[in-house]
């Protein structure tokens, strides 16, 4: 009887609220919302107020989408990065091209491309071979001035002004928003009084490099990085200072950034390997030069303790052998190298002794190592060691640490928690970041989304509760930025330590995903069969279309054209990868910024490209080295593969952004209403 009564009552409201008339049910909608629209007042405290904010925000609804620009898996090669973003993965060659394609030759295109990616360094290559330098400053100043008014025709003159240098701020902003046609003789000559003054007091070398980075900031409106920023290459720390520049970002984080982000909060088992790969690699630029990690106490450590140990499975990669580095200091780095690594799986062993929880006990293979006979006893079979050399294992304790090692380890983790830069590294990693991402139809992230044998979500279990699809990479966000939270206790802030260590090398990690981390195998053990990592089945599944559109509609993306775009697994395209798969729904675009993986991918990377028009991905060749493109004029050469082109031009109003303009914009209409009506002041 109550449900049928209920029923009725709300019938009856339906009924009278079909007999208001539509002035009735604005106003009665305007009540609702009137504490909001106070609260709006107070910014637009006038009718006049009010309509000219929608008159502006109804306009911007309307100008082009500006350009987003996705990378993946930088691992530290700063200047192949940088260089990407100076180009704007070729945006900026395309724009001159299309200003000055009959009107300059190939050499002199080349030439001004090289002055808008490295203003400052072409500049001083110019005053050692150019015999009338004005004349090349004036070419410059008008040449600049038309290929920053192309690249800034997608912005509003308020957006634009924000993104001006200070010193030509009024300078720039004349010369962008008006143009010589219809001014007549008078016109044109106050703008050539404008390029020849700049000449005469001096001031064009700074112009032309702040105009120049004008160019690169607008070419590029949003820069989505898609993880592993760290790695082995020697400029990780370069880029992150790029990046704590930069205004327009975010980042989704990729496995070697949690393990930084780890080390930063004092997980030894992260910081050991963090030296692991920088010691494999040779890359002690970055810990020394980047973040001032004193390794004078593991280099001493390591010479005493493995003086007479050839250290053969520990050779420096044969990717920096090019004799840049010394005999003595291979050798030092070897013995360094064995040093943690023999550590790293002791303090690992110990994060498994406090997480059973972490169902990786199987993984603590220093106690099933047989000393006397060299082998090693692995999911029930014995395998021969090629390295029986372990002077600090405790024959009844394998997996605890000697005195010395305790010593270092306590040095070692003081110098990354005192390291000022790095600290502001992650901050800036923490505040910019997370696991996940969704703008614009795009779901982006760095390794996967967990999944079952039959290709549906996996539940995780995280302190005792289950999580799967978008609430497990919510959880796990929570759980990174809880390391640094000090008002939790002790203990929550032990367990976000190591569940760090667990999301680089844990089974059911969206950034590991595999069924082990065969780091031990690989070291000490011949039979590749060893070394395999079975990977999870979203790897198995992430061609097929079906399953994509499940994991995007777990994640609430809408769209006709929505997509999934991730990296971590490099595209071989020497074995007839593609990046494109699941019919163009899901974009995978690492493609080998590391010069390590460029022999199996055969390219040197892939980047992304939204516009107005859609979605081209461009496949980059190596890059040789900032130096060669400013003498040379060399640039990254790309080539263009369309992934989706629209009939339609896409317009603000289309993105994200859009929705909480228009949003505005409604509520911006009630407050005008209200004002006119006498329902607000």
């Amino acid at each position: 009887m109550l449900l049928c009564s209920l029923n009725r009552k709300f019938a009856n409201n339906c009924k009278k609220m079909e007999r208001k008339d539509p002035k009735q049910q604005i106003e009665e909608s305007i009540k609702q919302d009137l504490r909001y629209l106070e609260l709006l007042s107070h910014s637009y405290p006038t009718i006049a107020d009010a309509s000219t904010e929608i008159i502006n925000l109804e306009a911007i609804l309307n100008l082009p989408k500006p350009t987003e620009h996705f990378i993946s898996d930088p691992h530290g090669e700063s200047d192949a990065f940088n260089h990407v973003l100076r180009n704007a993965s070729g945006y900026v060659k395309r724009k001159v091209n299309e200003l000055f394609g009959d009107t300059l030759d190939k050499a002199e295109k080349k030439e001004l491309c090289t002055l808008i990616y490295y203003p400052e360094q072409k500049l001083q290559l110019v005053k050692l071979e150019k015999r009338d330098l004005n004349e090349f400053y004036r070419n410059s100043l008008v040449r600049l001035i038309g290929v920053c008014r192309e690249v800034s025709s997608k912005y509003t003159r308020s957006k634009i002004r924000k993104e001006l240098p200070k010193d030509f701020e009024y300078i720039i902003e004349e010369l962008l928003h008006e143009s010589y046609s219809g001014y007549g003789e008078k016109k044109h000559k106050y703008y050539q009084m404008i390029v020849e003054s700049i000449i005469d007091t001096r001031r064009a070398d700074a112009f032309i490099t702040e105009i120049s980075k004008l160019i690169q900031r607008l070419a590029i409106d949003r820069l989505h990085l898609l993880g592993d920023i760290y790695d082995r290459g020697p400029g990780a720390d370069k880029i992150m200072d790029t990046l704590c520049d930069y205004k327009h970002f975010d980042i989704v984080w990729g496995n070697h950034d949690i393990e930084w982000i780890g080390a930063c909060a004092g997980n030894r088992a992260c910081i050991c390997n963090v030296l692991r790969l920088c010691m494999r690699y040779g890359n002690m630029s970055t810990l020394e030069d980047g973040y001032g990690i004193n390794l004078l106490p593991l280099a001493t450590f390591a010479m005493d303790t493995y003086k007479d140990d050839p250290c053969t499975e520990f050779a420096v990669r044969d990717l920096i052998k090019d004799g840049s580095l010394d005999e003595q200091t291979m050798r030092m780095l070897t013995q360094m190298h064995k040093a943690i690594t023999i550590i790293q799986f002791k303090e690992e062993a110990r994060i498994l002794d406090r997480r059973p929880e972490f169902g990786m006990e199987g993984r603590k293979l220093l106690e099933h190592i047989n000393l006397e006979e060299g082998t090693v006893e692995i999911e029930g079979k014995v395998y021969a060691l090629k390295d029986t050399n372990f002077p600090t294992l405790i024959p009844d304790s394998p997996n605890k640490l000697t005195k010395e090692e305790e010593k270092l380890m306590t040095k070692i983790e003081h110098s990354f928690r005192a390291s000022e830069k790095l600290r502001r590294h992650i901050d800036c990693l923490l505040s910019r970041g997370g696991m996940y991402k969704v703008s614009n139809s795009n779901l982006m992230f760095h390794g996967s989304v967990p999944l079952d044998a039959d290709g549906q979500l996996k539940e995780v279990e995280i302190e005792g509760k289950l999580y799967k699809g978008q609430e497990l990479m919510q959880k796990i966000d929570r759980i990174v930025r809880n390391a640094f939270n000090t008002e939790l206790s002790a203990e929550k802030r032990r367990f976000s330590t190591d569940y760090m260590w667990y999301l680089w090398c844990g089974p059911d990690s969206p950034l590991f995903d595999k069924d082990k981390m065969a780091t031990f195998e690989r070291y000490f053990i011949a039979d590749p069969k060893t070394h395999k990592e079975k990977k999870g089945y979203y790897y198995q599944y992430n061609n097929d279309e079906a399953t994509i559109d499940m994991i995007l509609d777990s994640f609430d993306v809408e769209g006709t054209h929505r997509h999934i775009i991730n990296g971590h697994v490099p595209v071989k395209t020497t074995k007839g990868e593609t990046p494109i798969k699941a019919n163009g729904k899901l974009l995978v675009i690492d493609g080998g910024f590391s010069k390590a993986y460029q022999p199996e991918t055969g390219i040197a990377g892939y980047t992304l490209i939204f516009h107005s028009r859609g979605l081209e991905l461009m496949q980059h060749q190596p890059f040789r080295s900032a130096e060669e493109a400013i003498k040379k004029g060399d640039d990254i050469k790309s080539a263009v593969q369309i992934v989706e082109m629209s009939e339609h031009r896409m317009y603000v109003k289309d993105t994200d952004k859009g929705k909480v303009i228009q949003s505005k914009v409604e509520n911006l209409k009630k407050l005008l209403y209200a004002y006119r009506n006498g329902l607000l002041k």
